[in-house]
């Protein structure tokens, strides 16, 4: 009894402490203007065991949560979600995930030619490079403002593709580790199952319109019932999906499509939005207790050439995939650079795969190195490329329009190197002092608007 008794606020005090610490880790990183989950993934390594020792691995309360997160997370987009937005992409977004996993096949079978990884690892390997990350994706789309804009639709999209795809890829991860054949049938079955339903699902919501449920009048501003029969209703749907052998994230987004198309959507979004925050915390915070330090420093040029490869592979071939579907360049970007990383679900393959025996130790510290590390750096590269790309456009529209204005009427000597040379030179000083003068514009205007808010905050007669 007093050991119980003993053991309460200790336990306690550990979870206050992780508390602080993440909201900390999450204010610092937003004052560098970075978003905060990077700074919950950086709390999670200062916490786990290759840092302080605070919160294991082994944890099953915080892998709980963590699970419960994405669930949450995929409940969540299934409700904000618009049905016809979805139908639109649904084409282009199949597309563009059916080229992302041909293209991590490739490198991973590229890669088993030069090592002596087995078929078994190309492939899990191949879907683990493929998956992008749900949660990360979009928070930076949201970030950035383009969450329910083109972009986001087309990744948000993708990724749904990307998780739907989960539920096969589990099942061709646990079968390669086994003594026996993969089992196709079942396989092909449950996955035509699942679109069966998916499709059947948006063909019928997308006909008719809104779902009252009877009871919607009696709960609809009856917040602490909301919550709960919200959370109830996400975690029976993956519970059931779980149940009949298909991902259990596949049954909270059903969910949350159902939820979505009633008239309770609202409401429930705005009582259900807090709880999935602080659940999305703990898994950001369940990354960084999987980094495994120790490896990581016995291992960097193999550890950050992997994950510097698969963040500069995934960019390239993700805006090259989104074009190549039809869509403008700026879509491409934003929506590519988004999906850079490598996915949460690729923590549960490789899991199950290392479980199952299909690849080795040493394959699977690795994955779960790179994945966390591509996580970690994924806003990051976001927000530099995305400024660097946009630096580059403006200069180049700029130099465009000096060199058009230095030639003017003249028709230029290609043979004549040195009048080429000097023309472009002058091109380029005209581009720089322009840029430079919009740089101090810009910088004017803002010190004017904050000077104006602060003139309208002052009080008359103070």
């Amino acid at each position: 009894m007093e050991e119980t008794a003993g053991g309460a606020p200790v336990d306690l005090t550990v979870i206050a402490f992780v508390i602080l610490v993440a909201v900390l880790a999450g204010l610092g990183l937003m004052r560098l203007k970075q978003p905060p989950l990077v700074g919950f993934i950086l709390a999670g390594v200062l916490l786990g065991p290759s840092g302080l020792g605070f919160v294991s691995t082994a944890d099953e309360n915080v892998t709980l949560l963590a699970e419960m997160g994405v669930l949450m997370l995929l409940f969540f987009i299934g409700m904000e979600l618009s049905l016809k937005a979805f139908v639109a992409t649904l084409k282009p977004a199949l597309l563009i995930a059916g080229g992302q996993l041909a293209a991590a096949m490739a490198i991973t079978f590229g890669l088993k030619l030069i090592s002596d990884a087995t078929y078994a690892e190309a492939i899990i390997l191949g879907f683990i490079i493929a998956l992008s990350s749900t949660v990360v994706a979009m928070k930076m789309l949201e970030d950035i403002g383009e969450l329910r804009s083109e972009p986001g639709r087309i990744a948000v999209g993708v990724l749904i593709a990307q998780d739907l795809a989960v539920v096969p890829m589990l099942l061709v991860a646990t079968s390669l580790g086994g003594s026996g054949e993969v089992a196709w049938f079942s396989l092909c079955l449950k996955i035509m199952v699942a679109v069966a339903v998916l499709a059947g699902l948006l063909w019928y919501l997308g006909r008719r319109p809104k779902l009252k449920p009877s009871f919607a009048a009696a709960v609809e501003d009856k917040v602490e019932i909301l919550a709960l029969g919200s959370l109830a209703f996400c975690f029976a749907a993956a519970s059931v999906s779980g149940w009949i052998g298909l991902s259990p994230a596949y049954g909270a987004f059903i969910a949350g499509l159902v939820v979505g198309a009633s008239t309770l959507r609202s409401p429930v979004i705005h009582v259900v939005e807090p709880i999935q925050s602080i659940l999305l915390v703990v898994f950001f915070l369940s990354i960084g207790l999987l980094i495994d330090l120790d490896y990581i420093v016995e291992n960097v040029e193999l550890v950050a050439v992997a994950a510097v490869f698969v963040v500069l592979v995934k960019t390239i071939f993700n805006v090259l995939f989104i074009r190549l579907a039809g869509l403008p360049h700026k879509t491409a970007v934003e929506a590519g650079l988004s999906m850079a990383q490598i996915g949460e679900f690729s923590f549960v393959l490789a899991a199950a795969a290392y479980a199952s025996r299909a690849i080795g130790g040493d394959v699977y510290r690795l994955a779960l190195a790179v994945t966390a590390i591509t996580l970690l750096v994924s806003p990051a590269w976001m927000a530099l490329t995305r400024h660097i790309e946009g630096e580059a456009r403006f200069g180049y529209r700029q130099f465009r329009e000096a060199l058009a204005e230095i030639y003017e009427d003249r028709v230029e000597d290609v043979e004549d190197l040195g009048f080429w040379l000097r023309v472009r030179g002058r091109a380029l000083r005209r581009t720089y002092r322009r840029r430079r003068a919009a740089r101090q514009r810009a910088a004017e205007e803002r010190t004017a608007a904050g000077a104006g808010a602060a003139g309208e905050g002052e009080q008359p007669g103070e």
